[in-house]
C-alpha cells in the first residue's frame, strides 16, 4: 500500500541527483576529453589515430558497463551502482594525469569507460523510473540537461587550468576533474533511492487513468527476456548506433579541428566548446518534451535531420557564421537523442525495466562509440584533412534519421500540467 504524503514529491529530488550523476559522468567524464585532448596529444606525442584510440579505450569500457550497469541496477539497488561507478571514474580520471605512456593513458581511459556506462545510463532511467508515462521524455530531459551543464563548467575550467599550468596543464585538468567526480558520488550514493515503492510513494503522474505500464509490466517480477525479445528494441537500437558513430566524431575531433585545421585558437574553440554546453542545458528538456507529443519516432527523425545538416556545415563551409551554426544545430540536438531512446525505454518496457532496456539500447549505441573515434581519427589521418569525418559523421546520422521514420509509432499521453504533490494511488 502506498502511503499519502505531503509537500513535494522525492521524485524531484531523485530527478535532481541524476542531473547532478549526467552533469559528472558525461559532462565531466567524457566531453571534457574534447578540451584535454589537444594538450594531452601534444604532452604524450600522440598520433592523431591515437588519439582517437584513447576515445575508442572509453567507449570499448562504456559499451560493456553500459549493458551491464542496466542490468544492475534493475537488479540491485541503483542508488549503490550509480554512486560507486561514479568514484571509479574519479578515481581513474585522476590516475590519467599520472600517464607517462600512450599505454597507461589507454588503460585508465577504458577504466573511466567502465565507471561511465554504469553510471551515466542508471541515471537516465530515473526518468522512467520515477515518472509515469506521459512525462517520461521532460523528467529524462531534466537529468540529461546536467550534461550540458557539466561542458560548460569543463569550458570554464579546463582552459584556465592549460593556460595557467602550462604544458602540464591536462594532468591538473584530469586531477581537478576527478576530484570532482569522487565528490558527486557521495553526494548521490547520500540521496539517491532506487525506485518510489522503496520510500512507499507512486511514480508523479502515475494516479491518472490510462497511463498505464506495458502488458506484462508494472509490480509484477520482471521478465528478462522482453528486454531483447521485442522487435522494436532492436529497431531503436540499430538507430541509436548511428547515432554513436556519428555524434562522438564530431565531439572527439572539435577543438583539434578549430585549432589545426581552421587556425583558431585554444580560447576560440573552448569558447564555442561552451555555447554548446549551454544549449545542452536545454536541448534534452525540449526534444523529451516533443517527444512526450509527437511520438519518439518523429521526435528522433527530426533531431537527425539537424544534426546531419550540423555535421554537413561542419565539413563543407568553413567560415566563422558556419561553425557557429553548426554548433548551435548540434547544441541544441544532440542530447535529444539519448533522452528520447531513455524515454522509448520505459514505454516498450516499463518502469522496472526500463533501465536493463536503456542498457540493451546503449550496446549498439556504444558500439558506434567505439568505433567512430578510430575511423574518424584514421580517416583524418590518410586524408589530412577532418572533412571526410565529418562526412561520415553526416552520412551516419542521414541513415538514423531513415531508421527512424521506419519505427513504429507508440502511444503518447496527455498534455495537463505536471504534479509537483507527492501522491499515491
Amino acid at each position: 500500500m502506498k502511503r499519502r504524503s505531503r509537500g513535494i514529491h522525492y521524485g524531484w529530488v531523485i530527478l535532481a541527483m541524476g542531473m547532478i550523476a549526467a552533469l559528472g559522468a558525461h559532462g565531466f567524464g567524457r566531453m571534457a576529453y574534447t578540451l584535454i585532448l589537444p594538450a594531452m596529444k601534444e604532452g604524450l606525442a600522440l598520433s592523431y589515430t591515437q588519439a582517437g584510440l584513447l576515445g575508442t579505450a572509453n567507449f570499448l569500457g562504456y559499451l560493456i558497463s553500459a549493458f551491464c550497469g542496466g542490468f544492475l541496477a534493475t537488479r540491485f539497488n541503483s542508488r549503490f551502482v550509480i554512486g560507486f561507478s561514479l568514484l571509479l571514474m574519479g578515481c581513474t580520471m585522476f590516475l590519467t594525469g599520472l600517464a607517462q605512456s600512450f599505454s597507461w593513458a589507454f588503460a585508465m581511459r577504458f577504466l573511466t569507460g567502465l565507471g561511465h556506462g554504469s553510471a551515466y545510463v542508471p541515471s537516465m532511467a530515473l526518468g522512467s523510473v520515477w515518472f509515469a508515462r506521459r512525462y517520461r521524455g521532460f523528467a529524462t530531459g531534466v537529468v540529461s540537461s546536467g550534461t550540458g551543464i557539466g561542458i560548460v563548467l569543463g569550458a570554464l575550467l579546463v582552459p584556465r587550468i592549460l593556460a595557467v599550468v602550462g604544458p602540464s596543464g591536462w594532468r591538473y585538468a584530469w586531477f581537478c576533474l576527478g576530484a570532482a567526480l569522487a565528490a558527486i558520488s557521495f553526494v548521490c550514493l547520500t540521496f539517491l533511492r532506487p525506485r518510489p515503492e522503496s520510500l512507499g510513494l507512486s511514480p508523479i503522474g502515475g494516479d491518472r487513468a490510462g497511463d498505464t505500464e506495458p502488458r506484462g509490466t508494472g509490480d509484477n517480477p520482471p521478465d528478462w527476456r522482453s528486454v531483447y525479445r521485442i522487435r522494436t528494441i532492436w529497431h531503436f537500437g540499430a538507430v541509436y548506433f548511428t547515432f554513436g558513430l556519428s555524434y562522438v566524431i564530431y565531439l572527439t575531433f572539435f577543438a583539434a579541428y578549430l585549432r589545426n585545421e581552421i587556425g583558431w585558437s585554444t580560447a576560440q574553440a573552448s569558447d564555442l566548446w561552451g555555447l554548446v554546453g549551454m544549449l545542452t542545458i536545454f536541448c534534452g528538456l525540449i526534444w523529451g518534451t516533443l517527444s512526450d507529443h509527437v511520438g519518439r519516432n518523429r521526435g528522433l527523425a527530426l533531431a537527425f535531420f539537424i544534426l546531419t545538416l550540423s555535421y554537413l556545415l561542419f565539413a563543407f563551409v568553413k567560415t566563422a557564421p558556419a561553425l557557429y551554426l553548426s554548433a548551435v544545430l548540434f547544441g541544441l540536438t544532440y542530447a535529444g537523442i539519448p533522452t528520447i531512446m531513455a524515454a522509448a525505454a520505459g514505454d516498450y518496457l516499463g518502469r522496472r525495466l526500463a533501465p536493463a532496456g536503456l542498457g540493451f539500447l546503449t550496446l549498439f549505441f556504444g558500439i558506434g562509440q567505439a568505433l567512430g573515434p578510430a575511423a574518424g581519427g584514421y580517416l583524418a589521418e590518410i586524408c589530412h584533412t577532418f572533412t571526410w569525418s565529418y562526412t561520415l559523421a553526416a552520412a551516419a546520422a542521414a541513415i538514423g534519421m531513415m531508421g527512424s521514420l521506419l519505427l513504429p509509432s507508440a502511444a503518447t499521453a496527455g498534455t495537463e500540467p505536471l504534479p509537483l504533490a507527492s501522491r499515491s494511488t
